[in-house]
């Protein structure tokens, strides 16, 4: 279970309960950070794929706890954020689906659920995509099979490649701005930590996964996916929009849908009501898949 968390001493950074965490060398590849919960004994893992511009445990510490009572839990932080890997080449989600995969491979997992949110949904996509030994099946919760339809869109997501050489002349300003946009969206429970968390990321390597978003499709494969799979749709979402949480469902041959009534960010801001749903859909998707197993 997650350490103790919310008594620290006066004038200490408030910080949530959090699962043990490392940092792991992926051979050839550079050492990412990664918070483990072991779960019960012989537990589906349950790999935690993160969400643009926040880390592993920005993204998830509020559900750390809740899932680690069934599954046994790893997150790491995508390469550029956080403590993630850090790399001189350009930002790809291709490389965060293999790093993904090598982190297994380290830790000796042959079969997980990849559970991604937002960004962390393509992720997961293409973990399916690239390693389909390794994936049992998909949780992709607030994302889509694409995020750039518009010539506006597209025109945002190639800027931001742009902005990546800028930011390294002003990265104080940039965290400053970064930190609010954060904090606007899930309130200032933890502000302290969360700004701390939120100085830890390569900025550039942040605005080139911006790019990356926008250029990212995976509508030409995406009725390929032959694993169970359940989308959970954020009903109020300004950030990924619900026709596009909705097209990804649809275009899934084995996916389940299941609707928050919540804004993008509602793993964190209502979790109380997002962490039930979430916790369905894991063991519905598994529940399916111990299912066709038996009848193969």
């Amino acid at each position: 279970m997650p350490a103790a968390g919310d008594h620290d001493e006066p004038g200490e950074i408030r910080r949530p309960a959090l699962p043990p965490g490392r940092a792991v060398e992926l051979p050839g590849r550079g050492a990412t950070f990664v918070r483990e919960l072991a779960g019960p004994p012989g537990a589906p893992t349950l790999l935690l794929l993160h969400g643009w511009t926040v880390t592993a445990d920005l993204n998830w510490f509020t559900a750390y706890e809740q899932l680690g009572r069934r599954y046994r839990i790893v997150a790491l932080d995508h390469r550029g954020h956080g403590r993630g890997l850090r790399s001189r080449e350009p930002f790809t989600l291709e490389d965060c689906a293999d790093d993904a995969a090598a982190l297994c491979e380290v830790l000796g997992i042959e079969r997980c659920l990849a559970v991604g949110y937002s960004m962390g949904g393509t992720v997961a996509q293409l973990v399916w995509h690239r390693h389909r030994d390794l994936v049992d099946g998909l949780v992709l919760c607030s994302t889509g099979a694409h995020f750039a339809d518009t010539r506006n869109e597209q025109l945002h997501f190639m800027s931001l490649a742009g902005l990546a050489s800028l930011v390294r002349l002003t990265p104080e300003r940039a965290r400053a701005w970064l930190g609010e946009q954060y904090l606007a969206r899930r309130g200032r429970a933890y502000e302290a930590w969360a700004l701390e968390e939120l100085a830890r990321h390569d900025l550039a390597a942040l605005l080139e996964a911006g790019r990356a978003i926008g250029r990212f499709a995976s509508d030409e494969w995406l009725g390929t996916i032959d694993v169970p799979t359940a989308v959970i749709v954020t009903m109020q979402d300004q950030v990924v929009p619900v026709r596009r949480q909705l097209a990804l469902f649809e275009g899934i041959p084995t996916a389940v849908a299941y609707r928050v009534d919540g804004q993008h960010d509602a793993v964190v801001s209502q979790a109380d009501t997002y962490l039930p749903v979430l916790l369905e859909a894991c063991d519905q998707v598994v529940g399916r898949g111990t299912d066709l197993r038996r009848s193969a």
